[in-house]
């Protein structure tokens, strides 16, 4: 969606997708907003408990059934699991998409990596799709004005244009840009801290082939995990980067994450898309 900061103003039902990698703040956002009367749909949260849940208690039922007592209690149906995903812990769908490397040391093969990413982005996609329908239940069901759309990192990533066009269609698209200057501060809290990440199979297949002769290797299973996510992050921040200016210049609006740092309230969000969309009117 596309607008004056008039008819933003007085848009009765916001809806803001906000868009950029993980660590920009959209999810310090969205806590904010959640908890001065904005829904929150954060698309990992309903990827894990709609379209991976069976994925990953499937993952969880296959180890437990290693352990001879489980085994027995679980093909008995005399326990059983389920996933307690919070819109605060995603943890188990960040342990499903796993790490590639080493099974030893907790990763993961390249054929069953690659099988979890594709589950992974056709979930992403479901999620995505599912807004138009979640912005109905925000206003019909649990009586809330507006909502903030807190998507995946990897949502530049996914190659399919009815997500963006549907995001353009029935939210207003921010775009966080992560200034020049703050770019190593990023990459280094997420090399601090490798987290499994979602890669386009042809990102993945020639970072894979570049790491492996870089670090002198001939297998993807002697690849260490972590080192692979904090040597592929680098690469990874700058190859999303078009790609989200691709779909902000025609679709939306950008904003810096210093900006965002500086927001304490609903008020200031306001004032910031604000800001963005007479920035955007002036550029024009």
């Amino acid at each position: 969606m596309k607008f004056t900061v008039e008819e933003f103003r007085a848009w009765p039902h916001k809806c803001v997708t906000l868009l950029g990698m993980s660590g920009v703040g959209k999810t310090y956002l969205s806590a904010m907003l959640r908890r001065q009367d904005w829904f929150h749909y954060s698309g990992d949260y309903r990827i894990g408990t709609r379209y991976l849940d069976e994925p990953i208690l499937d993952l969880v039922k296959a180890h437990a059934m290693r352990d001879p007592f489980l085994r027995d209690l679980l093909r008995r149906d005399w326990i059983s699991m389920r996933n307690n995903i919070k819109v605060t812990d995603l943890g188990p769908v960040m342990s499903f998409v796993g790490k590639l490397g080493n099974p030893e040391r907790g990763g993961l093969g390249f054929e069953e990596f690659s099988r979890r990413q594709a589950l992974y982005r056709q979930a992403e996609i479901a999620a995505m799709l599912d807004l138009p329908e979640f912005v109905r239940k925000a206003q019909d069901i649990y009586n809330y004005a507006h909502l903030v759309n807190d998507v995946g990192g990897s949502l530049c990533e996914l190659d399919e244009p009815r997500v963006i066009d549907l995001l353009a269609k029935h939210s207003l698209i921010l775009y966080i840009r992560v200034p020049e200057a703050d770019e190593i501060k990023l990459i280094e809290r997420a090399q601090a801290d490798p987290k499994p990440l979602y890669y386009r199979p042809d990102f993945l297949r020639e970072a894979v082939t570049d790491y492996l002769a870089e670090q002198g290797l001939d297998y993807v299973a002697e690849i260490e995990p972590d080192d692979f996510a904090r040597w592929v992050f680098p690469r990874l921040f700058h190859s999303r980067v078009p790609r989200y200016e691709a779909i902000a210049r025609p679709y939306g609006y950008t904003v810096s994450s210093e900006d965002v740092a500086q927001v304490r309230d609903e008020r200031d969000f306001l004032q910031l898309v604000e800001s963005a969309i007479a920035a955007q009117a002036v550029a024009a």
